[in-house]
């Protein structure tokens, strides 16, 4: 997966490349320097994508970041689809991104959907900023990647691509041994020969099995797949050789040599999953079974969480009552310790229900919903966030609220914010205005990935609660949503200029 392919040339063209300075008009660009072709050519061994889409995806690796947003801005005043800026963004963070560890700089990959989603819910004029706060995220990620060591993915070892009709058996063998090499040929001969749904049914079981990279894995499958959906399956294979390559990342020896806390929860929970009745997708609605669950998830450790997911399943409860509890766990240790950790206890959640949403293999739809309960346990434990406020008893602020009052609040105090937001929220406030509002301040003053994939997983998640629960899950992702009163972000500026 190790190809040389140097940057450092353009990267060091200008040394504020990282810089986010304003600038003076467009008619540089008709001065820009020509690349000659040997300049334009890729390294021998070095991965290559369609022929249609690769020059836009080089223009992205190869403009220096302080000039990227005005030449794609160019491109798209020429006709070039939205689509095609999408993908670009997508290939070129797969082709230049080692996604190991699977978050840090790699978040420029991870967020490209998040990105996606927040551009579908702007309004017209806005539509571009998510796009172009991704295409400058990953130049700043590609900067990184160059000075720790100057990864690039390579071509795929042909010959050792298996038969169609042994690629599937043959990247799970490979998967379940952790072998990178084998692995990467499998998937490759998977992403050719097989079906799409065939391919992301697999890749579920792996982005749940293990809870290294605090939820990475799985939040890269979820959007990897759907970033897939929308630029095409004709990319599927880059992105599929990175993901599969992020999935195999581990600390120390073979972990199919050893018992890690990491691997103990999927393996567990593997051995859980025929103990789970037959039909047991048809369960009826039990808000005592999801009082109980999230009673667990407060206190309980994984094992025993996931043993009372079994118990609930069997006892007739919907597996909706389950994903109750876990969504408003997720938003309680938020709101109990904000943080990195408790912030992907929510993004986590939100992967793992996609998949269980998505995926066609009934085995699958059970592990996944085993494994929430586990990680849910996992990251309280990790984060510390025992004790604190509660989701389903934290109290409204009296009077009249507007959404503005509440965003305002967002930016001194989350705690009165969120209390804010639930009174706004339960006296009959307009849910469309807030999540409008809410989205808008992550794209006007968003500074990292995680505003990004924080908002888009709430936002979608208010729709997957039950009813009765939404508003408070709401209230509490005020801890991390932006507040009206912080500075707009300087790419909003230079984007609306560049677009013109």
């Amino acid at each position: 997966m190790k190809t040389p392919f140097s940057r450092r040339a353009f990267l060091s063209r200008s040394a504020a490349a990282g810089s986010l300075a304003g600038f003076g008009g467009l008619n540089f660009l008709q001065s820009l320097p020509g690349v000659s072709a040997a300049e334009a050519a890729l390294p021998a061994g070095t991965v290559r994508f369609r022929p249609e889409i690769e020059p836009l995806v080089r223009l992205v690796e190869e403009t220096p970041r302080e000039r990227l947003l005005e030449e794609v801005a160019a491109k798209v005043r020429g006709g070039t689809p939205y689509r095609d800026v999408l993908a670009s963004v997508m290939l070129a963070g797969v082709r230049n991104i080692q996604p190991r560890p699977v978050g840090f700089k790699f978040h420029a990959v991870l967020v490209v959907n998040s990105a996606h989603m927040a551009a579908q819910n702007a309004p017209d004029a806005d539509r571009w900023l998510p796009l172009f706060w991704a295409l400058d995220q990953f130049k700043s990620s590609q900067a990184r990647d160059v000075q720790e060591g100057n990864w690039t993915m390579a071509a795929v070892a042909e010959q050792g691509i298996p038969p169609a009709e042994r690629a599937r058996a043959d990247f799970m063998a490979a998967m379940d041994r952790w072998d990178v090499d084998k692995a990467d040929a499998a998937v490759a001969g998977l992403a050719r020969t097989a079906g799409a749904q065939e391919v992301f049914d697999v890749f579920c079981r792996y982005g749940a099995r293990d809870f290294r990279d605090i939820g990475h894995k799985i939040i890269y499958v979820a959007n990897s797949w759907r970033t897939l959906q929308t630029i095409g399956w004709e990319h599927s294979e880059p992105v599929l050789r990175s993901l599969a390559y992020a999935l195999l990342e581990h600390e120390g020896t073979n972990p199919a040599d050893r018992d890690e806390e990491a691997d103990r929860a999927g393996r567990r929970n593997w051995e859980r999953v025929p103990k789970i009745r037959a039909g047991w997708a048809g369960g009826k609605p039990d808000t005592a079974a999801t009082r109980e669950m999230l009673a667990a998830l407060r206190a309980a450790d994984w094992d025993a969480a996931s043993q009372l997911t079994v118990e609930l399943l069997n006892r007739g409860v919907a597996p909706q009552s389950l994903w109750d509890a876990v969504f408003q766990a997720g938003a309680e240790m938020l709101m109990r310790k904000p943080g990195i950790l408790t912030l992907h206890s929510v993004t986590t959640a939100n992967a793992l229900h996609f998949a269980f949403q998505q995926t066609h293999d009934d085995a699958t739809r059970r592990f996944l919903l085993l494994q929430a309960a586990a990680f849910l346990c996992m990251f309280r434990k990790r984060a510390g966030a025992d004790k604190g406020a509660a989701i389903d008893t934290f109290e409204p602020t009296e009077g009249d609220v507007t959404v503005d009052d509440v965003f305002a609040e967002a930016g001194t105090n989350k705690m009165q914010a969120a209390q804010k937001a639930l009174r706004y929220l339960q006296s009959g406030g307009d849910v469309r205005s807030f999540m409008d509002a809410a989205q808008r301040l992550i794209y006007l003053k968003g500074t990292d990935s995680h505003d990004y994939k924080f908002s888009s997983a709430v936002l979608e998640d208010y729709y997957t609660l039950s009813p009765a629960l939404r508003d408070r899950f709401l209230a509490a992702s005020i801890h991390w949503l932006k507040g009206s009163t912080a500075p707009d972000n300087a790419l909003v500026a230079r984007t609306r200029a560049a677009l013109g």
